[in-house]
């Protein structure tokens, strides 16, 4: 009974000075709402990462001839590696029995055009047939490439989302015919947008056959990047070691000597982002958290000032009886209500927010998740305890004699 009087006390308290504690809450709201939107955010995009990587399928794996090189040493060192090549794909298919499927992939950049429509440096993917199968991406309408249209090096263009919205707005792109560079292609088919706001550049390619490509573009020893879909992910370790003795053997690599070429694996690619990334997100989270802890130290002036105010009532209360707990509770509690109050509205707020941010503003997929709201509320809350002590132990620590007398 006397826990609840002391916390109607607390309330009668603030409802007193309404301004003053609608201003504490405010600055708590904007913090715990800066939290809960920039976790998620954080969050999101993380995710929105995940699923674009997903997109070269959990078995399957590249070997290219760069990989990743931050550093200009580097760069050097694998520009003078061997280029690779699509005829290393039957010594793989022999010599790799735990392969399901190994393909070829290579790149260009030009200008395609329809009508008086036209996109500059979209990517041209010169793609064997099988990288539907090996890629998790899906046709939104009309076909893929075929190996007729490899063996034939037809002009078929299988145009991305982006490509089809762009140049096609409001007519069925199949059969049409569009200028890749200076040559003319007809459309087979459109894929399937790829959602979220890190994998828009996806989207902003036309696949052609890779025969074509070489055909065409004349890149010095048509270089490609080779892919290959490992049966299962139990299997995958086991197959990218045979790919790697394969090609040490038929590239002639040195025993002792490193590896001429890379392999690369989506969880790979993951990591090296995360390493890149770990250090922006630290920031961004730690930045709404200074904002609660500016808050929290608003909180503390409040309750000074309160107890400065207060110290006559203070010394009544304590000449007639009132415990030093007691005092120390109604101000704990007056502490702890107002940072209460704020961290619920800035979740409430936080998430409408970051649906806004995430889903519309910036297309990335946004679910509140349950770490960002119990990280908002418990720093929150936590804060407003934290601050709240030193005023609630001086005014329970006050002289009621010295109280009483304060003018």
């Amino acid at each position: 009974m006397i826990t609840i009087s002391i916390f109607r006390e607390a309330l009668s308290a603030l409802w007193t000075n309404r301004l003053r504690s609608f201003l504490t809450v405010l600055g708590m709201l904007m913090g715990v709402t800066s939290v809960i939107a920039i976790v998620s955010v954080v969050e999101g995009m993380q995710a929105d990462i995940e699923r674009s990587l997903n997109t070269m399928g959990p078995t399957t794996f590249t070997v290219t001839r760069f990989g990743f090189g931050l550093s200009w040493t580097d760069y050097l060192e694998r520009i003078h590696r061997k280029k690779l090549t699509r005829g290393l794909i039957t010594p793989i298919e022999d010599g790799c029995p735990d392969c399901e499927m190994v393909g070829a992939e290579g790149y260009a950049s030009d200008r395609v055009k329809y009508g008086v429509s036209s996109m500059r440096r979209v990517e041209i993917r010169g793609e064997t047939p099988n990288m539907l199968a090996m890629r998790a991406f899906d046709v939104k309408m009309g076909r893929y490439l075929t190996w007729e249209d490899e063996y034939r090096r037809r002009p078929a263009a299988f145009i991305g989302f982006e490509v089809y919205e762009k140049l096609f707005p409001n007519e069925d792109p199949i059969g049409k015919r569009i200028k890749i560079g200076k040559r003319e292609f007809v459309v087979v088919g459109v894929a399937e947008k790829q959602d979220g706001a890190m994998v828009d550049g996806l989207d902003n390619f036309a696949a052609i056959p890779l025969a074509t490509l070489q055909k065409i573009y004349h890149q010095p020893g048509n270089p490609v990047n080779l892919v290959i879909k490992a049966g299962s992910m139990e299997t995958r370790q086991r197959a990218m070691d045979q790919v790697r003795v394969v090609l040490r053997s038929a590239r002639a690599v040195p025993y002792g000597d490193a590896d001429d070429f890379t392999i690369v694996t989506p969880d790979a690619i993951l990591s090296f982002v995360n390493d890149i990334t770990r250090a922006f997100r630290a920031i961004m989270i730690s930045l709404p958290l200074m904002s609660i802890v500016i808050g929290g130290i608003v909180i503390m002036n409040i309750m000074m000032i309160s107890v400065t105010e207060r110290t006559r009532e203070i010394g009544i209360r304590k000449s007639i009886g009132a415990r030093r707990r007691y005092i120390l509770l109604q101000f704990l509690y007056e502490s702890l209500i107002l940072s209460t109050i704020g961290s619920l509205l800035g979740i409430g707020l936080g998430v409408k927010l970051g649906t806004m941010m995430l889903n519309s503003w910036m297309d990335i997929y946004f679910t509140p998740t349950t770490m960002a709201i119990i990280l908002g509320l418990s720093i929150a809350m936590g804060v407003g305890v934290f601050f709240g002590i030193y005023p609630a132990r001086k005014a329970s620590r006050l002289d009621p004699i010295k109280a009483l007398t304060y003018e």
